[in-house]
């Protein structure tokens, strides 16, 4: 009897401590596979750290402005731009661009989501008259670092640059890149070059009426005319001049222009 219990304990000690079978090796991951997936990731990688880096150096640097620019020039238009300061650009000419493309610019973070809400309704019913609901920021961004179009790619780079210059730049060089590279006239570029075009006066020299035509015209810069406006335009002349005075009053203009600046 016990040398039978001492066979089953050794028989029980041999099943227990018996190495386990060896498992066959896993097939290896195709090489191209892993090469694909680490460009993917480094291009990723470039899409974000790039702009970010684009906007810090242009946090400093006046941008040379988007491709609308180039494709002007390419088709006979020219190029004309003189950067100005902030400081250098009449006051009223802010207060006309905001009372006319975004009475919301001091209280938004880069987008008027209302606006894009309304512009959206009003271009549902409207195929042959679309509607923008673009803030200043979105705007500048696109003319500072974007090619035109409506697409969805563009349109979703714009919306992540928009959010790099409202947290990187702030508002007032949001405002003086907006300025300096919004298109005018056939060309014609910024606050400086359109006062000059239009008026034959420096963009400090502005007076309110002038600054409510210049930003009359800016949804149609290649065909409305502020020197001799046309009657449509006269008409948002006179329509933004009053709300100009309610910027300038209810101090909507704030972000931009320090309290006890004035015209």
């Amino acid at each position: 009897m016990r040398v039978l219990g001492r066979e089953r304990c050794s028989a029980s000690v041999h099943l227990v401590t018996q190495a386990p079978a060896p498992q066959p090796p896993k097939p290896a991951k195709p090489r191209w596979r892993t090469r694909i997936a680490g460009v993917l990731i480094l291009a990723l990688l470039l899409a974000f750290i790039v702009p970010i880096t684009d906007v810090i150096a242009h946090r400093f640097l006046p941008p040379e402005g988007a491709v609308l620019a180039v494709e002007r020039v390419f088709q006979g238009q020219g190029y004309r731009r003189d950067w100005r300061p902030l400081h250098k650009i009449s006051p009223n000419l802010v207060y006309a661009v905001i009372a006319a493309e975004d009475e919301k610019f001091c209280r938004h973070h880069g987008f008027d989501w209302d606006g894009i809400k309304n512009a959206m309704r009003y271009n549902a019913t409207h195929k042959n008259r679309l509607r923008g609901g673009s803030t200043i920021s979105q705007q500048a961004a696109k003319n500072a670092f974007l090619w035109p179009g409506r697409g969805f790619v563009r349109k979703g780079v714009e919306a992540y640059y928009t959010v790099l210059i409202e947290h990187l730049w702030g508002k007032p060089r949001i405002m003086e890149v907006y300025l300096n590279l919004a298109e005018w006239a056939p060309g014609v570029y910024g606050a400086q070059a359109a006062s000059q075009y239009w008026f034959h006066t420096d963009a400090d020299r502005l007076t309110p009426q002038q600054a409510a035509r210049l930003a009359a015209i800016l949804p149609r810069p290649l065909k409305w005319n502020a020197a001799a406006p046309q009657r449509y335009v006269r008409g948002r002349s006179r329509h933004i001049a009053p709300k100009e005075r309610t910027v300038r009053t209810d101090d909507l203009a704030t972000c931009v222009l320090p309290h006890g600046r004035h015209a």
